[in-house]
């Protein structure tokens, strides 16, 4: 049987084809090519591996999905639209196995095998311990984890055994959608590099324009987005998806920017804006003017540091968070040893959670105890309500402090950023026939740091009120850059 595959590609997965790494990665847009890429790379790779004395060109290949839903109705998919079923016929058994066996027109056969395995799991990878691979697809990358991947490639560049014929290349390739910029795609394509990897971005579909708030108000075509004449629609496939979506999913799936989406509603949805509330390099600090320290107790201590501007813009300068440790340990191991470090000799005024106030059982010491014995003057907010305090960010969200906004977060403050995008949500209640939330945020390793956000917006705002001297600027205020 013929089958004719007509594929040029875009500018993007060209050099993703011409590159030789043994780990190799293309990130983009929805609807960007970059599985038809994939497909096509397993396939020239099999065509170019080197035959063996009879002329047989070996070579055996995993395809993997995070789940077997999406391997079937999107991987599988994607794979037979360019490789029909009559040219590799695909059994559906455990593993559902691909075989391709034809003569090239050089009179050498392509004797191609490709396993589709869904591995949503490390422990998943025992599925492969026994394989010999050639390479392996990892198809939307950002579903798996970095143990995974390892585990995969240990089993690639084994096949064709060497007695057999020379391996011409063997590895793993992988394509996404943009994932968080706290994964370890960002991680490994942004910062670390390391050797014998290799990443490739292609442009966003679409491009925001921003009003002078930096708020997003429409989409437009971007002029180097790729794939778009293969679109029956056109630009008008990605412009259609953006009515009625939550724009940071826009950002993700149709601009092809690093971003988190969740599921849930955000607490904040409406009112928070990346542009306008995340400083675009790191922030500076007054030194005549006090710290506020806000703090939610409990097994997972987390502080919001944040700081009044002479106009009165809170700068949120940094976040800490423990993940398991009282509220004791996380003073003496990470608060003060940051303060000591960025803000030494700076006065500070600490909160918290008012439940704090309580004393324990065992030795009837107060978590405001805690803190004023490690040196941290207290000042109590007046309210734990979800309703208060929540107003209390929403105030600061929606306001300007004379040209700037009344709200800005540090870049370094990844998990707060993540909870406002929505990490830090109403989580959906299923009820048929109607979309409907719950009334309380989820607990999760966001709302921890949220929660002291929010008894930090009510600090600055009880000090202002009550006790303005404290924040009076000083006759020639001083500022220093932090690193």
């Amino acid at each position: 049987m013929i089958h004719q595959i007509n594929y040029t590609p875009e500018p993007t997965p060209k050099r993703f084809h011409h590159s030789n790494a043994q780990r190799r990665g293309i990130m983009g847009p929805i609807g960007s090519g970059k599985s038809t890429a994939c497909c096509m790379e397993v396939l020239s790779r099999s065509m170019r591996q080197k035959p063996d004395a009879q002329g047989v060109r070996r070579t055996r290949w995993a395809i993997i999905r995070s789940s077997y839903p999406q391997l079937r109705s999107t991987t599988i998919k994607t794979w037979q639209e360019w490789i029909p079923q009559g040219v590799c016929p695909i059994v559906y058994r455990a593993p559902i196995e691909g075989r391709m066996n034809i003569r090239l027109p050089d009179k050498t056969i392509m004797d191609m095998t490709v396993l589709f395995l869904a591995l949503d799991r490390p422990q998943d990878t025992e599925k492969i311990t026994s394989l010999e691979l050639t390479g392996a697809w990892i198809n939307e990358a950002r579903e798996t984890g970095p143990e995974v991947i390892r585990d995969i490639f240990s089993r690639t560049r084994r096949y064709p055994p060497k007695k057999v014929a020379p391996l011409t290349w063997g590895g793993i390739i992988m394509d996404t959608n943009p994932p968080d910029d706290d994964s370890w795609w960002y991680d490994l394509a942004e910062n670390e590099k390391p050797p014998g990897w290799q990443f490739f971005r292609q442009p966003g579909a679409l491009l925001p324009v921003r009003d002078a708030m930096g708020r997003v108000v429409k989409y437009k075509a971007h002029p180097k987005a790729e794939n778009v004449q293969h679109q029956p629609l056109g630009y008008e496939y990605w412009m259609g998806q953006t009515h009625g979506v939550d724009p940071e999913w826009i950002m993700v799936h149709c601009c092809g920017q690093y971003g988190s989406v969740f599921s849930g509603k955000p607490v904040y949805q409406g009112v928070y804006s990346d542009a306008l509330h995340v400083a675009t390099q790191p922030l500076g600090v007054y030194r005549g003017r006090p710290l506020f320290l806000a703090f939610d107790y409990g097994l997972t201590p987390a502080c919001a540091i944040g700081q009044l501007t002479p106009s009165g813009e809170l700068r949120v300068l940094r976040e800490l968070q423990c993940q398991h440790g009282g509220l004791k340990q996380f003073l003496a191991d990470a608060v003060k040893p940051l303060l000591a470090s960025l803000f030494p000799g700076m006065p500070v005024i600490a909160t918290g959670d008012p439940a704090g106030e309580a004393k324990s059982q065992p030795d009837e010491t107060t978590c405001v105890d805690i803190l004023e014995q490690a040196g941290f003057p207290y000042t109590r907010v007046p309210t734990n309500k979800l309703v208060l305090r929540r107003e209390a960010v929403m105030d600061r969200l929606t306001r300007m402090a004379g040209d700037d906004p009344a709200f800005i977060l540090d870049p370094s403050c990844r998990i707060l950023r993540r909870g406002f995008l929505g990490g830090y949500k109403f989580e959906r209640v299923q009820v048929t026939g109607e979309t409907r939330f719950r009334d309380q945020p989820a607990k999760n390793k966001f709302s921890h740091l949220q929660d002291a956000l929010a008894y930090l917006c009510l600090l600055v705002d009880t000090v202002q009120t009550h006790e303005p001297a404290v924040v009076a600027p000083p006759p020639v205020p001083t500022w220093a850059g932090l690193s």
